[in-house]
């Protein structure tokens, strides 16, 4: 099922009081989020499913256009969570790396979309810059009665982010805004991309997590980007230091790639006019299952390292 903001919220807080982590994955294709919500049903696990820019300007959802991108994603995934297959499945629809001159009309947008939680990309922005834009963004939930859940960000690709900036850019967006924060991404030496990660700090992230919790009053969960080159030992630390949802791209786009050029190398001969298999072979349907076949797999592992198997229906049955 498709969580709302206020049960978004719940499950955040839910993760980091019993010590797991949600896999957040950006998928940027249909059959790789039917392959997530695969692989959390085979794990009992709930799931977040995210979008970045690129993929609701992609061609399989917006084809230039993000606000249509937002609209074909959102109805892809409520129609899919929302079957009985996935009924018992948290699933959380979040946007992450949005950035731009769009960025407030694209973030308003997905709050009237519903979306079940929401960042941007503040790598380019001024502290000011990122508080101004989280709090216009309260606002407009205020303004027009809108449920939203919200993660901040600080610069999490610079190093080990200073533990001041969580009062001033979390803390400043808690005083002004109350309620709305669940999730804090401070820099904790990782990096995006598929680079040997080397300033790792679990410590850091058990700092910011306790810093961000009282500031708030209540449990906050440290948001983890550029989880693709850490070991599994980091991730389990992270997870042991007060991480709540962990992204993941890179890799993941790494290994459906690697396995549709598998698929082409094994069956290639087969793409010619004259082959009786030409048809089943073209289809997307062939290529798609042959990749899930290896992918779920792997999220499956991953769901393993962050301790979230065995957690979706035990969400499920806890009071929003």
């Amino acid at each position: 099922m498709l969580l709302t903001p206020r049960q978004t919220r719940a499950l955040y807080e839910h993760a980091v009081t019993n010590h797991y982590a949600v896999l957040a994955v950006n998928a940027d294709s249909p059959a790789a989020i039917i392959d997530c919500l695969h692989a959390a049903k085979e794990c009992d696990a709930p799931i977040i499913i995210e979008t970045s820019l690129w993929q609701l300007q992609g061609h399989s959802f917006g084809a230039g256009d993000p606000m249509l991108g937002m609209n074909r994603y959102v109805a892809d995934l409520t129609v899919v969570a929302s079957h009985e297959r996935f009924a018992e499945v948290p699933v959380v629809y979040h946007t992450d790396h949005i950035k731009g001159p769009e960025t407030i009309p694209i973030l308003k947008h997905a709050m009237d979309a519903n979306a079940s939680s929401i960042s941007l990309d503040s790598s380019d922005l001024t502290n000011a810059e990122n508080i101004r834009i989280l709090s216009e963004l309260c606002l407009y939930a205020r303004t027009n009665d809108l449920e939203a859940t919200l993660e901040m960000e600080a610069g999490v690709d610079d190093g080990v982010t200073d533990l001041a900036e969580t009062d001033a850019l979390f803390g400043a967006i808690e005083r002004q805004h109350p309620g709305f924060l669940a999730l804090w991404a401070p820099g904790v030496g990782t990096q995006h991309g598929l680079g040997d990660v080397k300033g790792f700090s679990s410590e850091a992230i058990r700092k910011h997590q306790t810093a961000a919790s009282e500031l708030a009053n209540r449990p906050i969960g440290i948001a983890l980007h550029g989880s693709s080159g850490l070991s599994n030992e980091d991730l389990q630390a992270a997870v042991a230091s007060g991480v709540a949802k962990v992204n993941w791209s890179s890799e993941s786009l790494l290994l459906r790639s690697q396995a549709a050029m598998e698929y082409y190398r094994n069956y290639g001969d087969r793409l010619t006019r004259t082959h009786p298999d030409f048809k089943t072979t073209a289809m997307d349907n062939g290529l798609q299952t042959y990749v899930a076949s290896s992918y779920q797999m792997k999220v499956v592992e991953r769901i393993r390292i962050l301790s979230g198997a065995g957690f979706g229906k035990r969400f499920l049955q806890t009071p929003c």
